[in-house]
């Protein structure tokens, strides 16, 4: 993927001068013709035409502006279609680190580490989500998925991190990221994240029923969807899911916040999302 920076504006083009002859009169070499006498019938029908015209341009451009068409608006940031093709173009392990720091990402400003046990073959979505989920992201459509899980360093927790890729342009993601966060998609129990189990890793027993608690980010800068969800590493079935961001919240006494998993899957998928922005923004910021 190759960056693309912000230069300032090409110098302007000053074509050579030519010295032209000087123009004869037109009416010195071409005789006018006679001007017709127009008829009423034909001005008027010409003007109902143009009137016609101007209406089906003009119900053209409304259309697109309710139906939110992003061929016609064309605001798609320069790079968008770059920043897509980078599950391919950028290494797994730029962005799924094998190791990930988490200063003060932890309860009360703790130090975390995760470590990633498994990296998922990438794929399409068609088994990646719970049904409601896979229907609230139909919008944006699924270009590619990429996912990994980590463990953290006392491996008691596991934690799934996916990176989707749409097919949809800027218009659509801002769509998509208004509904979820004006609706609260992001916190809907039945719209959680599926996890990505390994056997023969602590994420063996890392099912549907051992989600604990989630994330989700809709971004706009780039086509990509954001999510991780967090379990214990002992398989524990756990009653009780909560998003991250209540789980984290000070005074909160649901298992998954004391265990500190809402920090857990904050914690990873923000900085799996710092790295990719890291990597997409030479090609998704708009030249100055």
């Amino acid at each position: 993927m190759t960056p693309q920076s912000g230069a300032g504006r090409p110098a302007t083009f000053e074509p050579p001068v030519h010295w032209a002859a000087y123009e004869t009169p037109a009416e010195t070499t071409t005789r006018l013709r006679p001007v017709r006498t127009r008829r009423p019938s034909r001005v008027l029908a010409a003007a109902v035409c143009v009137v016609l015209g101007l209406g089906l341009i003009g119900g053209a451009v409304t259309g697109s502006w309710l139906t939110g068409d992003s061929a016609a608006d064309g605001t798609a940031p320069a790079g968008y279609a770059e920043a897509r093709g980078s599950w391919h173009s950028v290494p797994v392990d730029t962005l799924l680190p094998r190791t990930i720091e988490g200063d003060g990402a932890g309860p009360g400003g703790a130090d975390r580490d995760w470590t990633r046990i498994a990296v998922a073959p990438d794929s399409n979505c068609a088994n990646a989500f719970d049904p409601l989920l896979r229907k609230a992201l139909a919008p944006v459509g699924c270009e590619r998925l990429l996912r990994a899980t980590y463990t953290d360093a006392t491996t008691s927790s596991v934690i799934t991190v996916g990176l989707l890729f749409t097919e949809a342009q800027a218009p659509a993601m801002e769509t998509l990221r208004t509904r979820f966060t004006g609706e609260g998609l992001a916190e809907r129990a039945d719209l959680m994240p599926r996890t990505y189990p390994v056997d023969g890793t602590a994420a063996a027993a890392f099912g549907d029923r051992q989600r604990a608690s989630w994330t989700v980010s809709v971004l706009t800068d780039a086509p990509v969807v954001v999510y991780a969800v967090s379990g214990f590493a002992d398989g524990r079935t756990v009653t009780d899911p909560q998003p991250a961001k209540p789980a984290m919240a000070k005074g909160a006494i649901t298992a998954p916040a004391q265990a500190g998993l809402g920090h857990e899957a904050k914690g990873v998928a923000d900085r799996v999302e710092r790295a990719l922005r890291k990597t997409v923004a030479p090609v998704t910021e708009t030249p100055r």
